[in-house]
């Protein structure tokens, strides 16, 4: 029956209110966005898993610091300052532009003023915040167990980084693509990626894909590929990598160009962190072999809490 910790999350039954979630995220993340100085990969725009849904980390305003969180408990975004400043707005079936209004009229009334890109990225047909009283749905059962889901998946994703020395991404939510990912680097530069995602800027992609990388992350279904998955791919992808023997239940889907292990059979598994888990370290394992990654320099065991790492 699986572990009863990782919850169902047909696509289907969460469509609407996954649709309009990932555009309220937008707005965060590109709050976000316009306030942080640039990172390397773009990692200074990503959500975080917190204890209650998912949140910013600290922005930088003048000498202060601001913090929006989604909470999927209460239902609430809290926008928070270091100054004391304290303001909610619910989490309720409204449009993206009343959204959009409320939580730009709360950052002003605290004194912060922002403009962001109204448009969205990565979502086909694409509409201005300000304009868009289409996506308007918000399911209160179906957000939280969206947020459950990525409480399991976070943790084994922060299990598998720490089995690796070399540089690697925060477990971190992009909500352009609307998934929580982690990502490995080879050290070395990848060839100039020739861009072409749809409602993303080519230099931002480039930016992203300047390096070597081994990728994977979890998302949760869209209209192209309706159902939660978990994925992993490289950049470049090395001859071989899609031929290379995987956890049994995944697969190389070839339009996607990556590893695909369906959500539902980790959650039905005997073992689910143990079979999420393996996925990670043998599609990884995959495009470090056929990438000829110098392994022995940047892999290490998995970290062990309150164990200091041996050198």
């Amino acid at each position: 029956m699986g572990d009863a910790s990782w919850p169902e999350l047909p696509y289907h039954a969460w469509r609407d209110t996954a649709a309009t979630l990932q555009l309220w995220t937008q707005i965060v993340g590109k709050i976000r966005l316009s306030l942080s100085p640039w990172l390397n990969h773009g990692w200074q725009v990503p959500l975080y898993v917190t204890a209650r849904g998912l949140g910013t980390s600290p922005i930088p305003i003048g000498s202060e610091i601001l913090e929006i969180e989604f909470d999927f408990i209460s239902h609430m975004l809290h926008v928070r300052t270091s100054s004391g400043e304290e303001r909610e707005l619910s989490l309720r079936p409204q449009s993206v532009a009343d959204f959009y209004s409320r939580i730009l009229a709360i950052l002003n009334d605290i004194g912060i003023e922002v403009a962001i890109n109204e448009m969205p990225n990565e979502v086909a047909d694409p509409i201005r915040f300000s304009e868009d009283r289409i996506h308007a749905s918000y399911d209160r059962d179906t957000a939280h167990r969206f947020w459950r889901a990525l409480v399991q998946v976070d943790r084994v994703f922060k299990l598998f980084r720490s089995g690796f020395l070399g540089k690697s991404s925060l477990v971190h939510f992009f909500w352009g693509s609307f998934d929580l990912a982690v990502t490995r680097f080879s050290g070395r530069p990848a060839p100039l990626h020739p861009g072409g995602v749809p409602s993303l800027p080519d230099p931002v992609t480039r930016e992203a894909y300047s390096h070597e990388v081994s990728s994977a992350g979890f998302w949760p279904g869209s209209d192209a590929f309706p159902q939660p998955a978990f994925y992993s791919y490289a950049y470049p992808e090395p001859p071989g990598f899609r031929d290379a023997t995987v956890t049994p239940g995944a697969s190389f889907d070839t339009t996607l160009g990556e590893f695909i292990l369906p959500y539902d059979t980790v959650r039905q598994a005997a073992l689910p962190d143990a079979m999420l888990l393996d996925f990670l370290v043998t599609t990884y394992n995959a495009a470090a072999d056929a990438g000829h990654w110098d392994r022995a320099a940047l892999e290490c065991a998995i970290g062990v809490p309150a164990q200091v790492r041996p050198v």
